[in-house]
């Protein structure tokens, strides 16, 4: 049997379990949304991911984000406005549906009972989560001083991209008329950034690319889009269903082989995936 004939049979005889036992078990999940024929079959080596999932937002959109994500199943992923309960259901989609094993980070910088459920006194956590098929160590969450109308952050992890460690950032900064806090922001982040030689900064940083607030991050790296730069003259794929570029892959260490910007029903933000290789 390949590959993919597995995954399908695995698929199907955890969908009849599902059918059997009901509703009430642990660990349910939906049937397998169909995968494109040249989807990949193994998590891709130097492909990454970021992607804001929120908007529409709710649990019912999780097996429709799984299929997404399968499609490209890339080594590192970045999520934004996550609520943990769902980057749980989501990656046991992809293991138990899809065979790609991801361990998991979050950064959490809320705690928000409308956003994530839970009940009144534990609300779910909402911010940010990194996926990566290598294991992940030195997690740091780091909440700006100052977030706009809501409380922002980035989280950092180390783990291995082209078999050598890097430092991956995950971020989200303030909302799109707030661009005296997204500087601030940006300042905190390019710092943190500037450490490290090997990065990959993913995330939804709310402003088009020859905006002030993003000069720090354009003198520490590149984006992903090769083609895309802080001239306002740039050519930048939108990145958002309103057009705009506001989803960055920032490189330090890395060089791009090529970005592909990825319309999806599961969110008002674009799939943004890149493959990357050593510079």
């Amino acid at each position: 049997m390949t590959k993919n004939g597995a995954r399908w049979l695995a698929g199907g005889l955890i969908a009849v379990c599902v059918l059997l036992i009901g509703p009430s078990a642990p660990n349910s999940f939906s049937i397998a949304k169909p995968l494109p024929a040249d989807a990949p079959e193994e998590v891709v080596p130097n492909r990454v991911m970021t992607w804001n999932i929120c908007n529409p937002c709710g649990s019912g959109q999780n097996a429709g984000r799984a299929a997404e994500i399968a499609t490209y199943a890339p080594q590192v992923i970045g999520l934004q406005e996550a609520c943990v309960g769902d980057v749980e259901r989501i990656r046991d989609h992809l293991r138990y549906l899809y065979g790609l094993v991801y361990h998991v980070e979050y950064g959490s910088v809320l705690k928000s009972w409308s956003r994530c459920g839970g009940v009144p006194w534990s609300p779910g956590g909402f911010g940010q989560a990194i996926l990566s098929a290598a294991p992940m160590t030195d997690r740091v969450t780091v909440e700006y001083p100052e977030g706009g109308s809501e409380d922002r952050g980035y989280m950092a992890v180390t783990t291995l991209v082209d078999g050598r460690p890097v430092r991956v950032f995950n971020t989200h900064l303030a909302e799109r008329r707030q661009e005296s806090f997204r500087a601030k922001q940006t300042a905190v982040l390019a710092k943190a950034v500037a450490r490290h030689d090997r990065t990959i900064v993913l995330g939804d940083f709310n402003a088009v690319p020859d905006t002030a607030e993003l000069t720090g991050m354009w003198g520490l790296a590149t984006d992903a889009d090769r083609a895309c730069g802080p001239s306002a003259v740039g050519t930048c794929e939108p990145t958002t269903d309103w057009r705009s570029k506001f989803d960055y892959i920032f490189l330090r260490g890395f060089a791009p082989l090529k970005q592909d910007v990825h319309l999806t029903p599961y969110s008002d933000h674009d799939l943004v995936q890149a493959d990357l290789r050593r510079s």
